[in-house]
């Protein structure tokens, strides 16, 4: 008898998963006639985004015993997903999300998580440590830090990351996916994402987020203190203003796109998917950061998340229809 290989994937994502019940027209929800109901949370909105893509993608998480839970079971592999480390947690409901559309930039979210996620309760032990291990890609949010034995379980994910000799392993990346309402208080997420940035390659995070992580909100400082703790690529979110990348080597910032927004709030993930698209070809940097952005401004476009996700060719298509050159490239001094 021989020991089967464990597969490795092209990208494991860890951590949040909903139910996402989104109205079908903008303003409040208590005037909304029609909902939607898709798959939702930030980790697997990034699976299902980079799956859009080509990528073999499979998300760790966990759910209720209930009819939620298992439509989120039956639909992630519709949604290109492989659905072998989602379980079910006994007592415990799967979450639901709404939110409200008033565009073009506000998108109030409201989370039904009590008394606790499922996916906060995803277990060291429970881990597939060795498809973690040898995935070329490895994406985590800071959420899933935020309570125990989900944040156990990711300190053993990320040692187990840092620890590996996979050949077949690229990237781990850590998604600063900073929410105040899982937190006691924004120190305690800081002391956390310090030790997860030891373990990072790549950090992706809004000057919000980046100032609970790294104290910084000025995007060219964020990105030099993401740098600081280790990380590879650091990648700031600016909104309106666009978004930016850092190596050790050279700076890329891109305007955003002309769009008439309809929710913003998928947008995220959708840059998500597409950057570890761009990540996993070995794109430069200034390609990879185009593709991502086209991505999260084509998902502003639609009123879903999840079954927003664009295909690499409606990506392309869209660069092609509205061109945008990178702002800024250069080195940095030493």
């Amino acid at each position: 008898m021989t020991n089967e290989v464990p597969h490795a994937y092209d990208v494991i994502t860890m951590g949040r998963v909903s139910v996402d019940v989104y109205p079908q027209q903008t303003g409040p929800l208590e005037d909304v006639t029609t909902f939607s109901k898709s798959v939702g949370g930030s980790a697997t909105n990034v699976a299902i985004a980079a799956a859009r893509h080509g990528a073999e993608t499979a998300v760790v998480t966990r759910t209720g015993d209930d009819p939620f839970g298992r439509y989120i079971a039956r639909t992630l592999p519709e949604l290109g997903v492989a659905n072998d480390f989602v379980a079910t947690v006994d007592g415990l409901n799967t979450p639901v999300a709404f939110c409200e559309i008033f565009p073009p930039d506000d998108f109030p979210l409201y989370f039904y998580r009590a008394p606790k996620a499922p996916d906060l309760m995803i277990t060291a032990k429970s881990l597939p440590l060795h498809e973690i291990e040898r995935a070329r890609i490895f994406w985590t949010t800071v959420t899933g830090l935020s309570e125990e034995p989900s944040r156990s379980a990711h300190h053993a994910a990320f040692a187990a990351r840092s620890a590996s000799t996979a050949p077949t392993r690229v990237h781990t990346v850590l998604d600063l996916d900073y929410r105040a309402v899982f937190w006691a208080n924004p120190a305690a997420a800081t002391r956390e994402v310090a030790v997860a940035l030891e373990h990072a390659t790549v950090a992706v995070g809004n000057r919000e987020e980046c100032e609970v992580a790294v104290g910084e909100t000025d995007p060219v400082r964020a990105a030099d203190a993401l740098l600081e703790r280790g990380v590879e690529v650091a990648i700031v979110k600016q909104g309106p203003k666009g978004v930016l990348a850092k190596t050790r080597d050279e700076t890329v910032e891109f305007r955003p796109h002309t769009i008439d927004v309809v929710n913003g709030l998928g947008s995220g993930d959708g840059f998500g998917g597409a950057l570890t698209h761009g990540l996993l070809q070995g794109w430069s940097l200034d390609r990879t950061l185009a593709f991502a952005n086209a991505a999260g401004a084509i998902v502003a476009t639609r009123f879903e998340c999840s079954t927003a996700m664009p295909t690499s060719d409606e990506i392309e298509q869209f660069l092609r229809d509205n061109p945008v050159q990178a702002t800024t490239k250069e080195g940095i001094d030493a």
